[in-house]
């Protein structure tokens, strides 16, 4: 059973190692692929994103129920273009499990409590994920070269 977690600050070493992951990261290559997260950035940036955070984001870990982390969840109100974009990363040894799954649905539920009528995503234009996205109810905005915008509108259930 996939469940969220709010992390702990000394927890921050599971973002740093998902991070620093390159097969976790192999997403992520168009836009440079793994991404340092050093200690000496833990406390501000826990600050913004986790306690309390800022308004307009939130970020908690997935984890497999029984405490062991295996990816995370986040949004954020993107300023300049007035959108909620969703991030969802699983760590690679977990993936096929179904928490990629879970943790999407967990993230619109989130955004739609939180009073979001859309939340948008932009993947890599070959990113397996896109499949996910589609079955959960989100549909295709536009693409370009490098990317596929992503929608889902959070006033229709399901």
């Amino acid at each position: 059973m996939v469940k969220l977690c709010k992390p702990k600050l000394q927890d921050l070493w599971f973002r740093r190692q998902l991070l620093a992951d390159e097969t976790t990261m192999s997403y992520n290559h168009a836009w440079g692929g793994t991404i340092p997260f050093p200690e000496s950035d833990w406390a501000d940036w826990y600050a913004r994103w986790v306690d309390p955070g800022e308004p307009g984001r939130f970020y908690r870990y997935l984890t497999d129920g029984e405490g062991q982390f295996t990816g995370e969840i986040a949004y954020h109100t993107d300023p300049r273009r007035g959108i909620c974009m969703a991030d969802v990363i699983v760590y690679a040894p977990f993936r096929g499990k179904g928490y990629g799954r879970a943790g999407l649905a967990l993230l619109c539920r989130q955004a739609r409590e939180d009073g979001f009528d859309a939340i948008y995503d932009d993947i890599a234009i070959d990113n397996p994920a896109r499949k996910l996205f589609l079955s959960l109810g989100f549909a295709e905005e536009y693409r370009t070269d490098g990317i596929i915008m992503l929608k889902k509108d959070l006033t229709r259930n399901g």
